[in-house]
């Protein structure tokens, strides 16, 4: 595998396909298609745990995203942590070795979708995002939702230091931080990001309501404390309610000048007890939805928990229809 990271001196991908096409396309959940395909994630390590039992369930699911039109694989590494994985029993070569191949699937899926022709058709190459889960989902206690006040910002650079230094350099295009519940946890991986110059990364929050994080911070402050970071590619939030995104999708981009990332989750509301989702979700109309807040000014846009394949798929055409999307030069 390609352990090369792209360079800043550079446009990064990422950058350059917001440039080429205007929206970029993101995945839907992960764990949610693994479970409607069979896969038992009622465990502290959720998806993370088919790094170990099926790893080509999860690589298939990854091609079935770029194939319903995903710009980017997000990797089965938001719960994969040497904290959890020791729980487990594996050392930390072990834990490493997973995270790193949570990257390869995504790697693979990519090159195997890529090298269909009729893939390339309109599109540009995918890339692969690292996920960098928060410190709540170590903890495997919905914590990520409610935040986690007295665990100092150096505590929290502490846990994720081991982490970004294997997913930084297991051959992802960036990395994608996501469902922060606070502005700590966020500053702490920024403060760390400048240890791996190479990276890039987007940086989303789980929030609460239409103006704050899940630990009750406004977004908008959260954004432009975060506005001069460099390596951060882009802001905005993910797992959140669709009725909160509007409004917050527009407090966000008054205070920064950064893409604006949003990948909502369904609607229902996550019991961490029983590790299920629970009331009526609002996703039946997701890609109508989504073109309302890239109106708003949302550029890079897909799913949380509980969407699937044929949400994004909805949305490319969508995306497209509206000429929100412009097609890759072929």
């Amino acid at each position: 595998m390609n352990s090369d990271i792209h360079m800043n001196t550079h446009t990064h991908p990422l950058q350059q396909a917001l440039a080429d096409q205007g929206l970029f396309v993101l995945d839907g959940a992960l764990a949610t298609e693994l479970e409607r395909r069979g896969a038992d994630l009622k465990d502290p390590l959720w998806s993370a745990k088919l790094l170990i039992e099926q790893p080509d369930l999860i690589r298939q699911v990854h091609l079935d995203y770029f194939l319903a039109g995903a710009d980017v694989a997000t990797t089965a590494s938001y719960q994969a942590t040497f904290e959890a994985f020791a729980r487990r029993g594996l050392g930390h070569e072990q834990a490493a070795d997973l995270m790193r191949r949570s990257v390869q699937l995504a790697c693979e899926a990519r090159d195997a979708f890529w090298s269909e022709p009729i893939n390339r058709t309109g599109r540009r190459k995918p890339l692969v995002a690292a996920s960098v889960g928060p410190y709540g989902a170590m903890l495997a206690d919905g914590s990520e939702y409610r935040g986690y006040e007295g665990v100092s910002r150096e505590a929290l650079a502490a846990f994720h230091r081991p982490r970004l230094q294997v997913l930084a350099h297991a051959g992802a295009d960036l990395l994608a931080c996501e469902t922060l519940p606070c502005l700590a946890e966020a500053l702490a991986i920024a403060d760390l990001l400048p240890e791996f110059p190479e990276v890039q990364a987007w940086i989303s929050f789980s929030c609460r309501d239409g103006e704050h994080n899940s630990q009750g911070e406004p977004l908008a402050d959260c954004v432009a404390a975060l506005d001069s970071v460099p390596q951060v590619a882009a802001v905005g939030l993910n797992c959140t309610a669709p009725e909160f995104v509007p409004s917050l999708v527009e407090r966000a981009r008054a205070r920064t000048s950064k893409p604006i990332v949003v990948y909502p989750n369904s609607g229902e509301h996550y019991d961490a007890v029983g590790k299920v989702w629970q009331g009526d979700g609002q996703a039946h109309d997701f890609a109508a939805q989504a073109m309302r807040w890239h109106n708003r000014g949302a550029r890079l846009i897909g799913g949380c928990c509980r969407t699937g394949p044929d949400d994004i798929r909805a949305l490319r055409q969508a995306a497209e229809a509206e000429g929100a999307l412009k097609p890759a030069a072929t």
